[in-house]
């Protein structure tokens, strides 16, 4: 028992500040469109006929600059359609086309580097891998916090903060609120894990398969498209990809970035629990023909199942219940794995000092 102590003290003292940053930037996140709801037009009831959809296309292909990479287009409670640019730079439209808030670079918008911060840490692929390792290791922080917590059982008591920041008293703490929190940490730094280090993913939910092969059946047709047409129907796209899937929501259209590629729509269809769906659809990009699709719904079930990762991570299903619930457990990440650090380094009990004992006269 002795080193499973140990490891848990040293594992939480090197890695617990990076886990109180991935707590505290995700349980800001949850909320991301409640917070940006002062935006004019984010109240906005969401519009999904196809004549405003074809709308909104048309408008961020007519504004001046260069075309848009890609339109995500508005939510059921975030009214704004968002415009991604080169190079980080994008625009929140509302409904009508009209450009309400614009940028030039992710360091411009709060959410925007927030959600850099907690995905990739400010370092791109390194950083997610770092981040993914991170939540590997804090899922064996709450093994052996359960091991070591069930040894004191007896003691528990359920306190939100810290009774006094004293080492014993934060220790105390640390224990209880831990095992209280256990299952949604395990669930939610599993989930953060499985989303990044795709070797994992791919032995949890494709045994015995490539690493890649959970996202190769979305791969884009091997089609080479023309150039961009500037005058493409979106009415007839969008009817033809809703014919296609009936009561699909439509979410985000990506054009091509290269010459060759492919107009992509992604759809999501009721079933699904991604917030942008899984559902793929084709078009050429000189005449807005329909070239091939990919039904989610219609995948393996390992498949399906871990498309099922992300929504419950972010807590995009569950409604407000569920929300809550991811939030606290960001918090409370974010409090233990700070006071963690701290008690490590600036609070580490002193060695003590035996007094000598006399010399006996004979």
């Amino acid at each position: 028992m002795r080193w499973i102590d140990l490891l848990h003290r040293w594992a939480g003292g090197v890695v617990g500040l990076v886990l109180a940053t991935l707590g505290l930037s995700g349980a800001i996140l949850v909320f991301k469109h409640q917070w940006l709801g002062w935006l004019p037009g984010a109240g906005d009831a969401q519009r999904q006929d196809v004549a405003a959809l074809a709308a909104q296309m048309d408008a961020a292909l007519t504004a001046s600059g260069a075309a848009p990479r890609s339109v995500l287009f508005p939510y059921a409670d975030f009214g704004l359609a968002r415009r991604s640019y080169a190079e980080g730079a994008g625009a929140y439209a509302d409904q009508s086309g009209q450009v309400v808030a614009q940028w030039t670079s992710k360091w411009d918008r709060v959410e925007l580097w927030l959600f850099d911060l907690h995905h990739h840490l400010f370092l791109d692929d390194l950083g997610a891998t770092a981040a993914g390792i991170a939540g590997l290791i804090g899922l064996i922080f709450v093994i052996t916090g359960v091991i070591l917590w069930w040894r004191l059982r007896k003691t528990f008591k359920f306190r939100l903060l810290p009774k006094r920041m004293s080492r014993p008293a934060i220790v105390t703490h640390h224990r209880d609120i831990g095992v209280v929190f256990a299952p949604l940490l395990f669930l939610s730094m599993a989930t953060g894990m499985l989303m990044v280090l795709k070797p994992v993913s791919t032995a949890v939910f494709a045994p015995g398969q490539n690493v890649g092969a959970l996202q190769a059946p979305f791969a884009p047709p091997d089609v080479e498209g023309g150039a961009l047409a500037v005058d493409l129907d979106w009415t007839a796209m969008f009817t033809a990809a809703r014919t296609r899937y009936p009561g699909a929501e439509i979410r985000i259209v990506a054009l091509p970035r290269k010459p060759g590629d492919l107009i992509q729509m992604r759809l999501r269809q009721p079933a699904e629990w991604l917030p942008n769906g899984r559902t793929l659809v084709w078009f050429r990009p000189e005449n807005g023909a329909m070239i091939d699709t990919r039904d989610a719904q219609a995948m393996p079930t390992g498949i399906r199942a871990y498309n099922a990762v992300y929504p419950l991570h972010a807590a995009k299903v569950g409604g407000w219940l569920w929300k809550l619930a991811v939030a606290s457990t960001g918090l409370v990440l974010a409090m233990l794995g700070s006071l963690a650090v701290w008690t490590f380094w600036f609070k580490r009990p002193r060695p003590r000092t035996r007094p000598a004992r006399p010399l006996a006269i004979t």
